[in-house]
């Protein structure tokens, strides 16, 4: 497995985006990290480390009374321990040690239905494998590995959409790794993420996250046979003040997802507030979507950096432009990235999947203010550049770009501002204001 070790300093992404000079979102400097906890090592609750046991209620009994006793930290100490859902509670925290292992059950059922955040909107769906909710200060770190045990899932999935190709991605029931919801002051760090049978982190209506230092893998390896589908490595919805540092991403679909809500009535949904303030740096993208995507369920997206990252392939900015959502994107700044065998540059775009209007009017939607600087490295092409007949695109700046491109092409839309400074392609300065219109907008 490859790793990622990276020492981050953040302190010049502080500047409007709500952090400290630490490069850490205010309120993370808990007096509790300086006190002495107790630890709950879950081999003393019942658990066995045997890879065969299903330890799902002697690790629930360690959390639970952590939690009756006023908080500590629960021990996953080395070995392999099955495990169905578990559900966090105040003041518990979780630490993997190394060599430690915390493996998802491949019975479904060990993963109860509860009403849960899902795709933009809530419903009787699966628990995730670690649920956390409103646990305020929570801290999951170490070195250990949550393992999805994703292939049986991904089977399943397969199969049914090999039978009905109109097959959705909730049609087949498939557990997250981690929920962690309606919490402030979040970190989770070092953690190892593998398999996850849907998504690997869903981070739900929190504020002042990081995660740092983890990896986003599923496959572990690649077959043609074995693709994960819907595996995203972190999905941040409708959350606010997040940090994301020092991580690696090979998954089956977006490797950093912004979600919202979706469909007309998306602005009215007081269960998705804004993604605000959102810093993604020092990381390592190799397989997945794109670096950053505003994904299919994204409404109102704001404030996002992107620092110091490299792809391997996927595509550097993603935005999917819903016809049937009215979403807004602004200030979304990419800088200092590098491009190994990269794809395209942009993949903004309509993205109709699951397309329903609901009989309303189609609304209006706002892409403006995308600044990327400092890029260079060998891709494909520039991409695709361009909206629906209610989205308006403006504002788009590329400066101080060197790329090695296989296609110089772009297909381009009508997006008002588009603009360049000391960009060369394949050895040639290039004026993305002299790009023609060339794809017709529906």
């Amino acid at each position: 497995m490859k790793q990622l070790i990276v020492l981050v300093t953040c302190s010049a992404l502080a500047a409007g985006f709500g952090f400290s000079k630490t490069g850490i979102p205010p309120h993370h400097h808990a007096a509790s990290e300086t006190q002495k906890v107790k630890r709950y090592l879950v081999t003393d609750y019942g658990a066995r480390g045997d890879s065969s046991t299903l330890n799902t209620k002697a690790i629930q009994s360690a959390i639970d009374k952590c939690a009756a006793a006023g908080g500590g930290v629960v021990v996953i100490p080395k070995g392999i321990f099955r495990s169905g859902s578990l559900f966090l509670k105040k003041g518990v925290n979780l630490e993997l040690r190394e060599g430690a292992v915390l493996k998802g059950s491949t019975d479904i059922n060990d993963y109860p239905k509860i009403n849960t955040r899902i795709e933009g909107h809530f419903e009787m769906w699966r628990a995730a494998l670690i649920n956390a909710d409103g646990t305020d200060h929570l801290r999951i770190t170490g070195t250990g590995t949550l393992d999805g045990s994703g292939a049986p899932f991904w089977k399943q999935f397969w199969d049914a959409r090999a039978k009905d190709n109109k097959t959705k991605n909730l049609d087949v029931e498939r557990p997250r790794l981690m929920l962690v919801q309606n919490a402030k002051d979040v970190q989770i760090s070092g953690i190892h993420f593998l398999n996850s049978g849907f998504w690997n982190l869903h981070i739900y209506k929190c504020g002042n996250v990081v995660v740092k230092n983890c990896s986003f893998i599923a496959p572990a390896v690649s077959k043609p046979d074995n693709h994960a589908p819907s595996s995203d490595g972190i999905d941040v919805d409708s959350s606010r003040d997040v940090l994301i540092a020092g991580c690696f991403f090979s998954v089956g679909d977006d490797c950093i997802a912004l979600k919202g809500t979706k469909g007309p009535f998306a602005a009215k949904d007081e269960s998705s507030p804004p993604v605000e303030r959102v810093t993604i740096t020092d990381c390592i993208v190799e397989k997945g979507g794109g670096i950053v995507t505003c994904g299919s369920e994204a409404t109102i997206v704001k404030d996002v950096v992107v620092k110091n990252c490299i792809t391997r392939g996927p595509t550097v900015l993603r935005l999917k432009l819903r016809p049937d959502t009215p979403q807004h994107y602004e200030n979304i700044l990419l800088e200092n990235i590098t491009l190994e065998n990269g794809g395209i540059i942009f993949k903004v775009s309509p993205w109709s999947q699951y397309f329903d209007l609901m009989g309303q009017e189609p609304p209006s939607s706002v892409v403006r203010n995308v600044r990327i600087k400092n890029i260079h490295g060998n891709a494909q092409s520039w991409g695709e550049l361009f909206g629906h007949a209610k989205a308006a695109i403006s504002d788009i700046s590329v400066t101080d770009a060197s790329l090695q491109l296989s296609d110089p092409g772009l297909k381009l839309g009508n997006v008002q501002g588009l603009t360049s400074s000391n960009v060369t392609v394949n050895g040639q300065s290039v004026n993305l204001a002299a790009f023609k219109q060339n794809v017709a907008i529906k």
